[in-house]
């Protein structure tokens, strides 16, 4: 047994030296347009040719603790996750990438092909690399029992974040080009299924490619485990801490890019739904409108009674400077079957705007406002959806705060209760006794009245803690009065309303004078910084000099105390 291990470990150390001598590193500067690989002046690790043994776990040894057969089986499945995502990237390439390069007649461009397989060969060698390291490690893990610091030498390097930040800011240009070849091209549809079929598992090439963008986050579900079961002073502790570190920050990094890549591909979908003519395809396509907030919402449309009459999902957009709304069509009319192709990759809705206006002229209206925000006198208010009423009536000058039926269902209790209340005092004035008619009488109806009142609100403020209202300008009516009309969202949660309100209220600070352009310049890249990425100037405070208390404050100081209350305000 000690001979075949020992052997084991000469095979993998020879193998590991093989691959030392087989490694070049080839710069851009030294090779020029030849292919993408070189693109960025990335390393190019040349491993092809050289095929190390499988990782592989040798019996398990007697006499191991309770942990120690524990951390071996998390070693066992980080071995089973990287070879099986390995092999799944070398299916992209064998499988997908190579025969579409050699089909003729070309289902998908050259160039093409370029970018929908960006970066994929570079994310190979790497993990091709660490499978080898870890072939090593795994030969002697019953006598060093240590992985975490094979993580930190594999993952820290700049190289791999630069390869996975390529691949993530590319993912969504790729899928679009899919989508596009797989409604246009038959002969490229056809090729997708072919290989669906044709493959063990039936995944799909967006299952395949969507992989990357998964994979550190099971590193970490992995290394999280390995470390539960590795006791305090371990040697291997330390290294796994800050594996696990590294792969969190990896994480958050390209977690960051990838929200932004997908904001970008949402005001893209949305400029195509809009007429190449209008205003508004002017301003999404202008490159200067960034989108902050983007979420699927309920419409709901009230009558004069406050019964509900429709309700439909609507998407909204929130811009820096403009608030959208637009239906979603899932149907849409494609040249070939949607459910054969949305089966090999996500189409997504498409979009019909239904209206859109400028941030400064939203207004949020939460219950209990008095509408001190805008002049009811002197602006009409109708309800988005809602049959128009004659102007003689009075539905039309109603605003409903709150749930309509259940705020009607409130004032009329108010009411109630204040006439009872007379009632009450009336009946104190009596010289006579009647039965049922008497003050512990009427303290108990006060008493059962305000019960109601209290669960009436209770029930009004739960519904409201998901109802977003929205004041917004519309036409002016025929005597040139100023219209508005109130659209009331239901967002999935609480704390999504919450978070609506706030970029509310963050971006028009935003669209302040103070604030245009900006007290702190952007780099030359705008695409690369996240919405809000510099402080807000919310307020101005001054400082004074005392001489009495020696107190200085410098300019210096001053920014330094006023910059965090922005940045607070900012985030």
């Amino acid at each position: 047994m000690k001979a075949a291990k020992s052997g084991t470990k000469d095979g993998l150390e020879k193998t590991r030296m093989a691959v030392m001598r087989k490694v070049s590193f080839l710069h851009r500067k030294d090779v020029l347009g030849d292919s993408e690989e070189e693109d960025m002046g990335l390393l190019e690790v040349s491993v092809s040719d050289i095929k190390p043994p499988a990782p592989e776990l040798g019996p398990m040894p007697e006499g191991l603790s309770p942990q120690q057969v524990v951390r071996r089986h998390i070693l066992g499945s980080i071995v089973q996750s990287e070879g099986s995502y390995v092999e799944s990237l070398k299916r992209i390439l064998q499988d997908y990438r190579n025969p579409l390069m050699e089909m003729e007649p070309k289902a998908l461009s050259a160039r093409k092909c370029q970018v929908v397989f960006f970066r994929v060969k570079e994310i190979l060698h790497c993990h091709s690399m660490f499978q080898i390291a870890l072939s090593s490690r795994v030969a002697e893990w019953d006598s060093t029992e240590k992985i975490g610091d094979l993580f930190v030498a594999s993952f820290s390097k700049s190289m791999v974040l630069d390869v996975y930040s390529d691949y993530v800011n590319n993912f969504t240009s790729a899928m679009s080009i899919i989508k596009k070849a797989c409604l246009t091209k038959p002969a490229f549809l056809e090729f997708l299924k072919r290989r669906q079929v044709c493959s063990p598992d039936r995944v799909t090439l967006y299952g395949l490619m969507v992989k990357p963008i998964q994979r550190f986050p099971q590193f970490i579900l992995l290394l999280q485990d390995m470390l539960k079961n590795t006791p305090r002073g371990h040697p291997d502790r330390l290294s796994l801490q800050l594996a696990l570190t590294e792969l969190e920050t990896l994480a958050e990094k390209l977690n960051e890019q990838k929200r932004l890549a997908d904001q970008v591909a949402e005001i893209q979908q949305l400029t195509k739904s809009v007429s190449d003519r209008s205003s508004l395809n002017k301003l999404l396509t202008s490159g200067q409108r960034q989108l902050l907030l983007c979420e699927t919402l309920t419409e709901t449309v009230y009558g004069d009674r406050g019964q509900l009459i429709k309700s439909k999902e609507r998407r909204v957009f929130l811009l820096n400077d403009m608030l959208v709304c637009a239906n979603i069509n899932f149907k849409g009319q494609a040249p070939l079957p949607r459910c054969s192709i949305s089966s090999l990759v996500p189409l997504g809705p498409k979009y019909v705007v239904k209206w859109n206006t400028a941030l400064p002229q939203v207004q949020v209206v939460e219950v209990g406002q008095d509408g001190g925000t805008y002049d009811k006198d002197n602006v009409l208010i109708q309800h988005a959806g809602a049959k128009k009423a004659s102007t003689s009536g009075q539905a039309q000058n109603k605003v409903y705060l709150g749930p309509p039926r259940l705020f009607q269902e409130l004032q009329d209790l108010q009411k109630d209760l204040a006439v009872v209340e007379q009632i009450t005092l009336l009946i104190s004035t009596l010289h006579g006794t009647y039965q049922n008619l008497n003050m512990t009488v009427a303290q108990d109806w006060c008493l059962a009245l305000q019960r109601l009142m209290r669960v009436k609100e209770e029930e009004i403020h739960s519904a409201n803690k998901c109802r977003l209202r929205l004041l917004l300008p519309g036409k002016p009516d025929k005597s040139g009065r100023p219209i508005s009309f109130m659209v009331v969202f239901i967002t999935p949660n609480p704390l999504s309303k919450i978070s609506w309100v706030n970029r509310l209220h963050l971006a028009k600070i935003g669209l302040r004078e103070e604030n245009q352009p900006g007290w702190l310049c952007p780099d030359e890249d705008k695409k690369s910084k996240a919405p809000f990425w510099c402080p807000i100037l919310a307020c101005c405070i001054p400082a004074f000099s005392s001489r009495a208390l020696s107190l200085q404050v410098s300019g210096a100081d001053l920014s330094r105390h006023m910059c965090p209350i922005s940045c607070v305000l900012a985030a």
